[in-house]
């Protein structure tokens, strides 16, 4: 029944269907064919088959009479890892390639989904699943009696990565409820977001329910969308009822280690406090100095009514003490009034310049103004443009605060980056085509730009 199942799933040709939310993604064709050993079979995290190499094995030739001295200091220096608890879980990366294990996997994942999210349509769950677009992230059983049956699926994930965009919309997550009290929702996402690095993918996008959003927010989901709209928009689908949930997924951290990450902070706080505490504690009310009152006629001869900057600086730098807690002339003169309002309007002019920069950033035609050409890859292009400028450095010059004095100058780098993409590609090309419809928007939007 189960080989019935399989041939019949596999003839329905479910997978040429349009998802819905669809948009301009690659077609299965473009994909790089995967083969059944790469897709289906469980692979352990790549630190469990690293070995990194020691300070004594780098020595032996030099000293080989210390090398046990050697090898006895070097792994007190640099003790081993703990051993990880996702290395001994059952994982696989399942696509709709064809192959026999892999359409078994969907069809537990599919009964999977379908048991646990009863609201949600059978025939809607059997599209996605088995749509070549999708992929899932299954967490398989290690008992070897469930091998190739619905039960060996513990749970999973699938979702539909856009590459082009770095990012990927989850459409369905759930754990088998004989599972659920055994932290695998934690583990799952946890595993996922891992995988999600090796796809170059920045941030998850999600729709949760009522019941859903609790768990969303414990794995990092917040219903704060910073992920520009331009990057999605058009994607993924609206849903009624549904709550837009974003996860930005961070390049570098192990996330199967995130438990050991918060035990570390925690430890190194208490030694913090611990410090705070000797400190205070050897601090002698001696050590401090007591200054006597000031004399009546201190202000003598001192016009003490100009409200002066510096002359009310000078005055407070005179008091006894003050020097000596090592206030300066400069210190006294950037709490001023005049300093403060000059420090409000550079604050001022780094919100509005940021609101400018993100409402470019929301268009959809500019997805290939966001980061700096890669001139590893477009080698002639400095020979061409000889300033370049992108979206990505106009923010980190205004987040630095010290190069833009006006709107008008990030209004003329903003022009210098569409005539730069016009004059490198010429007519007749996308990005020239993105350009130009830029270039329309910021001469709608340029009354902005007025000081």
């Amino acid at each position: 029944e189960k080989e019935e199942e399989i041939k019949a799933t596999a003839a329905a040709d479910v997978v040429a269907e349009e998802v819905d939310g669809g948009g301009n993604s690659s077609s299965p064709e473009d994909e790089p064919p995967q083969s059944e050993e790469e897709t289906a079979v469980e692979t352990p995290d790549a630190d469990a088959a690293t070995v990194e190499p020691t300070a004594a094995a780098d020595d032996d030739d030099e000293q080989p009479d210390d090398e046990e001295a050697n090898t006895t200091a070097t792994s007190t220096l640099h003790p081993p890892r703990p051993p990880n608890a996702y290395d001994s879980i059952r994982r696989a990366i399942v696509i709709n390639d064809g192959s026999r294990t892999n359409l078994i996997r969907l069809i537990g994942l599919k009964s999977l989904f379908a048991r646990q999210l009863p609201k949600m349509p059978k025939e809607y769950i059997a599209r996605l699943v088995f749509d070549r677009r999708h992929k899932s992230l299954a967490i398989l059983s290690s008992d070897p009696e469930k091998k190739d049956c619905d039960d060996e699926i513990i749970g999973g994930i699938c979702y539909r990565a856009y590459p082009e965009m770095r990012f990927a919309e989850i459409a369905f997550c759930a754990v088998s409820a004989s599972q659920q009290v055994k932290g695998y929702g934690t583990k799952l996402m946890n595993l996922l977001k891992m995988h999600a690095v090796t796809e170059g993918i920045e941030y998850f996008i999600t729709y949760a329910d009522n019941y859903a959003i609790g768990y969303f927010k414990k794995q990092g989901f917040t219903k704060a969308v910073s992920m520009p709209k331009g990057r999605y928009q058009g994607l993924i689908k609206d849903y009624d009822g549904g709550t837009i949930m974003e996860c930005y997924v961070h390049p570098t951290i192990d996330f199967t280690r995130v438990p050991e990450m918060i035990k570390a902070q925690q430890m190194i706080k208490a030694q913090r406090e611990f410090i705070l505490e000797r400190i205070r504690a050897g601090t002698s009310k001696s050590d401090k100095v007591v200054y006597p009152p000031l004399p009546p006629d201190f202000y003598a001869g001192q016009d003490v009514k100009s409200r002066a900057e510096k002359g009310a600086a000078e005055r407070a730098l005179a008091i006894p003490g003050v020097a000596e807690a090592g206030w300066t002339m400069a210190d006294l003169m950037s709490s001023t009034r005049d300093a403060k309002d000059s420090d409000k309007k550079k604050h001022q002019l780094k919100s509005e310049l940021l609101a400018l920069v993100s409402k470019v950033q929301d268009q959809q035609y500019s997805w290939c103004f966001r980061d700096p050409v890669d001139t590893n890859e477009v080698q002639d292009y400095l020979d061409v443009v000889t300033d370049p400028i992108d979206l990505k450095t106009m923010e980190k010059r205004i987040r630095r605060g010290d190069w833009y004095k006006t709107k008008h100058m990030l209004f003329s780098d903003l022009m210098k980056m569409v005539n730069n993409c016009k004059l490198y590609n010429g007519e007749g090309n996308t990005y020239y085509d993105c350009a130009v419809s830029l270039e329309k928007y910021l001469a709608s939007i340029s009354p902005m730009f007025s000081e």
